[in-house]
């Protein structure tokens, strides 16, 4: 299967992307995707024109619905919140990284409302990040140190499983999941053949049925691999760094795939920072808010 260009090349660094809910329904909606570290979020209509909200820091990592009304949103180093997802009036939640060689990544929500959050060192030096739990009065729990690039996370439909990429590992980790315990009991999901080039799995999102789609950065494509670990699909891109996915459309059945020109030779890529789309025949689940 191949992906559609959708947007133009419009960011650096698209990451992200999350179907965001409109007029209380969990399915009609509008796709929202970061240009991470230009510190904006971009919203693009089904055209595939897009406008930019920046947020006032030099990183916006990913956003999340609020359960209430109004967004979240992971900085450079801090979650903050907001009562209008249009983004004004920004306050901080909770800083979270004190060290100035440290920023927020990848993250998303539990079926609880706790935000998983991962940040990685801008040098990426081994063990330099970690993966937190931020709570919706703004507690933070470490749920994992010594991770590297902390990438995507996604659960199950019934909640029970969490799906989370340290992409240096070139694997996804499968956790059990509950609201006693959070993470725990993981096991390797799958790993990268050795002779593969890509650098690794980046950001992931779980469709209705329980199938992990992961987007394969330096790998031109979008796996999708059942509970088990089995390649059952993939999806190729004409660009090389393929960051990370999201289901949307009128009926989640549209897979949304964001890219980078981060380590792109110039001119050599030149829809590299698109947004691409695919109808992969399945459907997605609605986005999991904040409960804060």
């Amino acid at each position: 299967m191949k992906a559609e260009q959708f947007t133009d090349p419009v960011a650096y660094h698209a990451e992200g992307p999350v179907w965001w809910p409109q007029d209380g329904s969990s399915v009609a909606g509008t796709l929202r995707y970061v240009d991470m570290t230009a510190g904006r979020v971009l919203t693009a209509a089904d055209d595939g024109s897009v406008t930019s909200v920046d947020v006032g820091s030099p990183v916006a990592a990913f956003l999340r619905p609020r359960a209430e009304g109004g967004a979240v949103l992971a900085t450079e180093r801090a979650v903050c919140l907001t009562d209008d997802a249009s983004l004004p009036d920004l306050h901080t939640l909770v800083t979270v990284v004190a060290s100035p060689d440290v920023r927020f990544n990848d993250g998303g929500c539990a079926p609880d409302g706790t935000l998983y959050g991962g940040t990685m060192r801008y040098d990426q030096a081994p063990g330099g990040g970690s993966l937190v739990a931020v709570a919706g009065a703004g507690s933070v729990t470490t749920v994992r140190d010594a991770v590297t690039v902390s990438n995507g996370i996604d659960w199950s439909p019934d909640g029970s499983l969490a799906y989370y990429n340290d992409t240096p590992t070139r694997s996804t980790t499968v956790y059990a999941w509950d609201t006693e315990l959070g993470l725990h009991d993981g096991r390797t999901l799958f790993t990268l053949d050795a002779d593969d080039p890509a650098g690794g799995p980046d950001g992931l999102c779980v469709d209705a049925e329980g199938n992990v789609w992961t987007a394969i950065y330096g790998g031109s494509r979008v796996e999708c691999r059942d509970p088990s670990g089995h390649l059952i699909g993939q999806i190729d891109l004409p660009v090389t760094n393929v960051t990370a996915c999201t289901f949307g459309g009128p009926d989640l059945g549209r897979l949304f795939i964001t890219t980078t020109r981060e380590n792109v030779p110039e001119r050599t890529q030149p829809t590299a920072g698109s947004v691409y789309v695919a109808d992969p025949g399945v459907h997605g689940q609605p986005v999991r808010p904040f409960a804060g």
